[in-house]
């Protein structure tokens, strides 16, 4: 998939009944439903239900099972409040009638009001940088396929900041950072690119919190599957500019990894928060 225009197209539902969406699976390599599908997907859902004029300011959600990759999944979307400002929406994913992922979705009026950020990290751009898909072609032969093609079929760029090595057998402290963009021009408005955002946003993040505990850039010997993941947007922004996504992880215990993501601007403007929690744990 890696054209841009193809995950668009996946995200654009169809409503079989009211406030019930069909969604089809991005053949990911690794033969799982990619979480950030289903968080993406959930959210075009959500929006299918709300006025035109509120947009996604916040959302929390629960991965409950493990998708099958060849099975559609259904989206049944709740109307719990429609307010003077606020609109939240519920919406359950459902696969042969098992329940495998909830999330709450807030929308917003555009209001103005008070505005503070924290600043942007201080890291060198992305001109330069090498993409991890320059990286991993370095490497190729000894890169298991699912993860190869896993990036080469990604219809985004990544950057990262941190210099990636195979050969580098060391374990890291929990923080990184890696620039990102579509690979195309997007054209819609800002929910669309909302909509990409939470997809992408979903990369990077639980394999931070095993970067103590991992000799070398790829995890090996680690069962990982995401928990929950909660995602906060504060101010517009383009998928197809160039974001930072300063990552770190503060915790991991009791088989859970914690991470905590920022999305900057290349002109360090803060457009979104993320958070995940996932499992780590060794396999048997």
């Amino acid at each position: 998939m890696k054209d841009i225009n193809e995950l668009i197209e996946l995200l654009e539902l169809k409503e079989v009944e009211k406030n019930i969406f069909i969604g089809q699976n991005y053949q990911a390599p690794w033969n799982r439903v990619f979480g950030g599908q289903v968080l993406s997907q959930a959210l075009s859902a959500a929006y299918k239900t709300v006025p035109s004029d509120r947009f996604v300011h916040s959302m929390h959600a629960y991965f409950l099972l493990a998708g099958d990759i060849n099975i559609p999944l259904y989206f049944e979307v709740d109307d719990v409040r429609d307010g003077g400002s606020f609109t939240t929406r519920r919406v359950v994913a459902k696969q042969n009638d098992a329940v495998i992922f909830i999330t709450s979705i807030s929308f917003q009026l555009k209001q103005e009001g008070y505005d503070h950020q924290i600043d942007m990290p201080n890291v060198v751009g992305p001109e330069g940088l090498k993409s991890d898909e320059d990286i991993v072609n370095k490497y190729k032969l000894f890169i298991p396929q699912n993860i190869l093609q896993g990036i080469k079929t990604r219809p985004f760029e990544f950057r990262p900041v941190e210099k990636l090595s195979l050969m580098d057998r060391s374990t890291k402290p929990p923080f990184r950072h890696y620039w990102f963009k579509a690979k195309e021009k997007v054209e819609g408005d800002i929910s669309i690119h909302q909509k990409l955002l939470t997809y992408v946003s979903d990369y990077n993040l639980l394999t931070t919190a095993t970067l103590p505990h991992t000799k070398g850039p790829i995890p090996k010997g680690i069962f990982m599957a995401s928990l929950d993941h909660a995602m906060w947007f504060h101010r517009d922004f383009r998928i197809d500019e160039w974001l930072l996504y300063a990552l770190d992880s503060p915790s991991a215990s009791n088989t859970r990894g914690f991470t905590r993501g920022n999305i900057f601007t290349q002109e360090g403007k803060l457009v979104a928060s993320v958070v995940q929690e996932g499992l780590i744990r060794k396999k048997k």
